[in-house]
């Protein structure tokens, strides 16, 4: 299968990104690149190859090592209150923040 250039321009209109020409053209290159690898991997002997169901090795006690550290950031800080946030915003209904639309079609 290979992506032609209506297919980007079908996508990014989708995603309402704007693409220059040259835009368009890198990123045809690369789906289709992207694309001729994954045909390449399907033409692989996979018989013998157990499924897998997750991409790291989990312990004995079947977690993954170090999933469940404690983060550790320096300058880390509680969130702003949610009601404190909304108390501040020029509209909101009560729970969430209300913006215009941005996006026009």
């Amino acid at each position: 299968m290979k992506i032609n250039e209506k297919d980007v321009v079908y996508v990014a209109d989708l995603a309402h990104v704007e693409l220059t020409q040259e835009e368009r053209v890198h990123f045809l290159r690369d789906l289709n690149s992207i694309l001729d690898y994954v045909d390449h991997l399907s033409e692989l002997d996979t018989t013998n190859v157990q499924p897998m169901a997750q991409m790291v090795d989990r312990n004995s006690a079947g977690t993954v090592p170090d999933a469940s550290r404690e983060d550790i950031h320096e300058g880390l800080r509680k969130s702003l209150p949610h009601d404190v946030a909304l108390a501040s915003a020029p509209d909101s209904d009560g729970t969430f923040f209300r913006v215009p639309k941005v996006i026009e079609r």
